[in-house]
C-alpha cells in the first residue's frame, strides 16, 4: 500500500468563482493536491455567503467558503491591474491544473488566451467549467444553477403534482455540483492522457451540457415514443400518473415506499409484513394471486397502506421493510444525517475544527483500498497561501 495520497505533488490553481469550479477544486484537493485558490483582494464571492460561524457576517466566517475550499491556500491577486494578470498567467503556466469559471468575455479581461496557454505550457490542463462553456452562441450568457437547470430541461421534471404551480427546482446546487463531477472525470482523463503522452490540454465543461445528459427518463420518453413526462410529487417524472410514493408515519415522518403489483416474491413479502401487523385483511384471499386483480384492487390497497403507515414510527417502518427486503426508505431531512447510525459507522463526517469552531466535514464521495484519503484541513484565511501537504510552492500576493 503506498503511502502517497493519489494526488500528491499535483499543483492545481483555481481560479473560481461559483460553486461549480470550488467543487472542483475541492475534489482534487480531498485527494492530496496542493490546490491553490486565487482571490481578489475582497476574498471570494463564497466569502460573502452566509451562514456565518458565530452568526456575525465576516468573510472569514462563511460556512459556504469554509465547505467548498478545505484544505487550500489562498492567493490574493488584484486581477484589475497588470501586474495581477500577468502574475495569473505565470501561475496558470507553471500549475499541473489551471480550474477556470471564467466566461469567454472575461477570459478576453484576464488575458487567459487557452489556445496560447495551451502551447506555452502543453503539459497543463487548463479545465474551464462554465455555465454555456467556452464556443456557442451563448458562451457569454449569465448563468447560475437555476438557469442551467432550466436550460437543461431538468427543472421541467421537477415540482410537484398540481401543474398550476411552476417547476420547483431542487435544492443543493445540483447544476453546480453536477458540472463539478464531469470536471473531475475531465481531469483525471486528461491526467491519463498526459501521463502516456506528456500533453494536457483543454478541458471544457458546460453545466448545460452536464445537466442535459441528466434528465434521466426525459430524454429517452422523447426519442423513442415522443411523449412528455410530467412531474411528480416525490417520485420519478412519468408520461401518465403513477400512485403516490409518500406515506405519512406516526411521528410525523415520512416514509418512500413504491408499491410495485406486477412481481409475486414482492407482492408476498409485503402481506407478510402486513400480517405480522394484523393488517393484511382480506390481501391473503386466493384472488389476489392473481395480479389483475391486484391492479384492480390498487385503490383498496393504496389505502391499506396508508393506514398501515400511520401506525408505525418512521425508523421502524424503514427498517423492518428492508427486513423484508421491500424498497421503503425514510424522507430525512439534512439536520437527521448527522445521527444518521449508517453513515456513523462508516465515518462519512470527520471532526475538524476551524478557528476554534468545532466541524463535521463530509469526507470524499469515495473510499479506495489501497489509496489513503489525507485527513480534512480548514478552509485558508484571506491570503494564506501556506499549505499542509504536496511539493508545489507558492507565493504571497
Amino acid at each position: 500500500m503506498t503511502e502517497d495520497a493519489l494526488f500528491d505533488g499535483l499543483r492545481v490553481v483555481e481560479l473560481a468563482d461559483d460553486p461549480a469550479g470550488e467543487m472542483l477544486g475541492k475534489l482534487l484537493s480531498q485527494m492530496g493536491a496542493t490546490v491553490l485558490k486565487v482571490e481578489p483582494p475582497q476574498g471570494a464571492q463564497s466569502r460573502h455567503v452566509g451562514p456565518w460561524a458565530g452568526g456575525v457576517a465576516d468573510t472569514e466566517a462563511s460556512l459556504a467558503f469554509w465547505f467548498y475550499n478545505p484544505g487550500k491556500a489562498s492567493l490574493v491577486i488584484d486581477l484589475d491591474s497588470e501586474s495581477g494578470r500577468r502574475q495569473l498567467h505565470d501561475e496558470a503556466v507553471q500549475a499541473d491544473v489551471f480550474i477556470s469559471t471564467a466566461q469567454p468575455a472575461r477570459c478576453s479581461d484576464l488575458g487567459l488566451d487557452f489556445s496560447a496557454l495551451t502551447r506555452e505550457s502543453p503539459s497543463t490542463i487548463f479545465a474551464s467549467v462554465t455555465p454555456f462553456g467556452l464556443s456557442g452562441p451563448r458562451a457569454d450568457y449569465a448563468g447560475s444553477d437555476l438557469v442551467c437547470l432550466a436550460t437543461s430541461g431538468l427543472l421541467i421534471t421537477s415540482g410537484y403534482d398540481d401543474h398550476d404551480i411552476p417547476p420547483i427546482a431542487p435544492g443543493g446546487g445540483q447544476a453546480f455540483h453536477t458540472a463539478a463531477t464531469f470536471g473531475y472525470l475531465g481531469v483525471l482523463l486528461a491526467l491519463l492522457q498526459r501521463q502516456a503522452t506528456g500533453i494536457g490540454g483543454l478541458v471544457d465543461v458546460a453545466m448545460h451540457d452536464a445537466c442535459a445528459v441528466t434528465t434521466e427518463l426525459a430524454s429517452m420518453y422523447w426519442e423513442y415514443p415522443k411523449v412528455v413526462v410530467q412531474r411528480q410529487t416525490c417520485r420519478h417524472a412519468q408520461p401518465s400518473p403513477t400512485a403516490p410514493a409518500t406515506f405519512l408515519c406516526a411521528d410525523g415522518r415520512y416514509v418512500y415506499f413504491v408499491l410495485i403489483l406486477a412481481e409475486t416474491k414482492f407482492w408476498l413479502a409485503l402481506v407478510n409484513w402486513l400480517d405480522e401487523h394484523g393488517l393484511a385483511a382480506d390481501l391473503r384471499e386466493e384472488q389476489y394471486s392473481d395480479y389483475s386483480h391486484r391492479q384492480k384492487m390498487f385503490p383498496h390497497i393504496q389505502g391499506l397502506l396508508e393506514a398501515f403507515f400511520s401506525l408505525l414510527d418512521g425508523a421502524d417502518a424503514y427498517n423492518e421493510g428492508q427486513r423484508h427486503g421491500l424498497p421503503v426508505g425514510i424522507l430525512n431531512a439534512p439536520e437527521d444525517l448527522l445521527d444518521d447510525p449508517h453513515l456513523t459507522a462508516r465515518s462519512f463526517f470527520t471532526p475538524t475544527n476551524h478557528d476554534g469552531v468545532d466541524l463535521l466535514f463530509p469526507g470524499p464521495p469515495y473510499r479506495f483500498s489501497t489509496i489513503p484519503s489525507p485527513p480534512p484541513t480548514a478552509a485558508p484565511h484571506l491570503g494564506d497561501s501556506t499549505v499542509s501537504r504536496g511539493s508545489a510552492t507558492t507565493r504571497s500576493a
